[in-house]
């Protein structure tokens, strides 16, 4: 049995657990993984049982829990330092952290108005002026990075990171709702997208038989 145990939420709409997954995956190393449907009567208690933040994703390791994404990422990275999920150069590890930092607290109008779904296509819905402006913030961070970093690679340091992890799920919405991208961006996230691990949730994602109405894209923003 591993000692790795990943707790995550539905795969079609968990951009966080998509996160932790990816993370985790990239290690190398063997690890359970355990959906607990979201926005069901029993979630809360049932994630509790798992999470102290009643939220996930949340690894277990050994007698350790880890929850949040990002804690998550920043733990495998010391306790696996040869996954190298975060770039070797000082100066371009700082950047990593402050772009993952920014993705994780910022973005918020992208996150209302163009919520993950893998497996819907919504060309064109959720532009609103303040999703806009977040779009083009990432854009801008995806070019500044591969131009600056990406050169040993395909992602934004070049090999991946934990801030690929963090960013992977923009790029399913991207997908979803056909955002126009220029060139840097359309290969970054057809590199992100050919991940083998990627590949695998997309697939589960396709497969899932639940549907979340809360999550599912708001009849009054079409």
């Amino acid at each position: 049995m591993p000692d790795l145990t990943l707790y995550i939420g539905n795969r079609n709409y968990s951009s966080w657990s998509l996160r932790g997954h990816l993370a985790v995956a990239h290690v190398g190393v063997p690890f359970d993984e355990v959906l607990i449907p979201l926005h069901r009567t029993d979630s809360p208690s049932a994630i509790r049982a798992h999470s102290p933040s009643s939220r996930v994703p949340a690894l277990r390791h050994g007698d350790l829990t880890v929850w949040d994404s990002l804690a998550i990422g920043e733990y495998l990275a010391e306790t696996f330092p040869r996954a190298k999920l975060w770039p070797d150069d000082v100066a371009a590890r700082a950047i990593a952290r402050s772009v993952s930092a920014e993705m994780h607290s910022s973005f918020a109008a992208l996150r209302q108005h163009m919520p993950m779904n893998v497996r819907a296509r919504l060309p064109g819905r959720g532009r609103t002026a303040a999703s806009l402006a977040d779009i083009e913030r990432i854009l801008e961070i995806w070019r500044d990075c591969r131009a600056r970093f990406g050169n040993d690679g395909p992602f934004l340091f070049g090999r991946f990171s934990v801030a690929d992890a963090m960013f992977a799920p923009i790029a399913m919405r991207f997908v979803t709702y056909a955002v126009t991208l220029d060139d840097v961006a359309s290969a970054y996230v057809e590199a992100l997208r050919a991940l083998p691990a990627v590949v695998r949730w997309t697939r589960a994602a396709e497969a899932e038989t639940f549907v979340i109405a809360e999550e599912e894209y708001p009849e009054t923003l079409r």
